[in-house]
This record gives C-alpha cells, structure tokens and sequence, in this order.
C-alpha cells in the first residue's frame, strides 16, 4: 500500500490519472503484489523481453514511459507502477480503465 500511495502522488504532480483502487486491482491481477515477479512465458517473453515487476512491464515500455523523479529499474515498486500508469494513460486514458492484460 506504501508503494501505491507513494506513486500515487508522483503521479498527481505528473498529471498522470489513476486512483488507489485502479492501481491495487492491476497489480494484484498481474503480479500478485510481487515487486520481482517476472513473466517468462507469455509471448513477451518469448520475444526476449520478459513482463517484470508489480505491474508487468517489458523493458521497452518502461523506457518508453518512465517517470522522472523515479528509480530507473522496472522491478522498483514505485517506479514500475508509475511507468504502468503513464502508459495505460497514453493508451487507454487510465490504469482504472485497465481490466485485463495490457
């Protein structure tokens, strides 16, 4: 939960959307709550750039959509979930609109 409320204000001063609920719902979906969880097998992964980190993003993504002020490591908490959320805003307006893989 410190780990959402945390990106929760970066995100705030970033402008980038999404609420507590949208969050922890995503996470516990993709990861389970686990900050080192890495997906090996779905077609990311087979490519070469396995899903990592509470929120699930390839290496690409969160280059891509890092925030600054964060760590830049995909499997930090805080940084991973704020990378996740900048890019679902790009591409489906808000994490809260993210329910399924993305």
């Amino acid at each position: 939960d410190g780990w959402i409320k945390q990106a929760l204000g970066i995100m705030k001063a970033k402008g980038i959307p999404g609420s507590y609920d949208g969050l922890k719902r995503n996470i516990m979906r993709e990861s389970g709550g686990n900050p080192a969880a890495q997906n090996n097998w779905d077609v990311n992964a087979q490519k070469g750039t396995p899903s990592k980190g509470l929120l699930q993003v390839i290496d690409p993504t969160f280059n891509a959509y890092h925030v600054s002020g964060t760590a830049r490591s995909v499997t930090d908490p805080v940084a991973n979930i704020t990378a996740a959320a900048n890019y679902a805003a790009h591409r489906y307006g808000s994490i809260d609109n993210v329910n399924s893989a993305y």
